[in-house]
This record gives C-alpha cells, sequence and structure tokens, in this order.
C-alpha cells in the first residue's frame, strides 16, 4: 500500500521494525510531558518506565494494523489495532498534540476496520485521553483501575461503533 497523505504536512504509512525505538521513545516522552496533569510522577513511571523491553515492543505490532503518521522526516505519532478491533496503543508526539494527529491516526484506523469487516473498535483510554476519544465517537463503556508494575491507572474502557462498507457489485 502506498503511504497516503493525510493532509497537507501529514503522511500515514505502515509501521516498520525499524520504527520500534523511536516509537518506544515517542510513547515514553508523550506519557510523561502530557498525563502529567492527570497521574502522579510513580504512576507515569510504572506506564512508562525509563528501561522498555524493546523486543516485547516490537512483538506488539505483528499481527496488527500498525499506522505510523510522519511530518516530513519526523514521527508525529503512531496507533496500533488488533485485528479484533482492539485499539491497543494511540500516541502523538508531545509536540504534534492539538494539530490533528490524532484524529488522522483514529479516522484511519476506522477505515481499515470498515474495509476489513470490524464492527466496533475498543480502547482503554487514559483520563487524559478521554475527553479526545469522546470527540471521536467512543463512549465509555466503563471506569477501570488497572495494576501496572505496582501503581493503580485509572482508565477508561470505550467503543466506537464502525460502519461497514458493503462492496456491491454494481
Amino acid at each position: 500500500m502506498t503511504p497516503r497523505k493525510a493532509s497537507s504536512t501529514y503522511r500515514i504509512r505502515h509501521y516498520r521494525p525499524a520504527d520500534a525505538v523511536p516509537l518506544a521513545e515517542l510513547f515514553c516522552d508523550c506519557v510523561h510531558r502530557v498525563n502529567w496533569r492527570d497521574y502522579s510522577t510513580e504512576q507515569l513511571q510504572a506506564w512508562a518506565p525509563a528501561e522498555i523491553d524493546l523486543d516485547a515492543w516490537q512483538k506488539r505490532f505483528n499481527d496488527r494494523i500498525a499506522i505510523v503518521v510522519e511530518s516530513g522526516t519526523e514521527i508525529a505519532g503512531f496507533a496500533d489495532m488488533t485485528l479484533a478491533g482492539h485499539l491497543d496503543r494511540l500516541f502523538v508526539s508531545a509536540d504534534h498534540q492539538r494539530r490533528g494527529v490524532g484524529k488522522t491516526l483514529v479516522d484511519e484506523l476506522k477505515l481499515r476496520a470498515s474495509n476489513l469487516g470490524i464492527a466496533e473498535i475498543t480502547t482503554e483510554a487514559s483520563i487524559t485521553a478521554k475527553p479526545f476519544f469522546a470527540a471521536q465517537g467512543f463512549t465509555v463503556v466503563r471506569e477501570q483501575s488497572v495494576l501496572c508494575r505496582g501503581q493503580y491507572l485509572t482508565n477508561y474502557r470505550m467503543r466506537s461503533q464502525v460502519e461497514i462498507k458493503i462492496n456491491s457489485p454494481l
């Protein structure tokens, strides 16, 4: 598949194994620079520790819909979703917040889900990301408290219906 332009400044492409390190760095930076208002320092360190198992991190992209948004040569954000419709990770660089990158990622995942016949996308949204996902048409199923490396983190199980595209022979 040829990378698609998301806007005049952003381009969507498939995840590549060489992306593992820069995406792990983007993830850690985003968690610590964006989520600090909603989580304690201890919670942030548990969620995005300084040392990430890069082998395990990279393997989590396998057998998933995994996309990257670039701005020039810089990665602005990424997302991955299982073939069952679970949006596992969606992170936007702290330097690209509120510029449409997250919406671009969600729109692309919804398009791909529709083309694959996936009728619903689910996710666990952080306190910080909950309003963003709500603005993208996700509804809260329930609030959760999850244990992560000894710290309890509040997040929200959310879901969004996907309009399935039916290809007509006409």
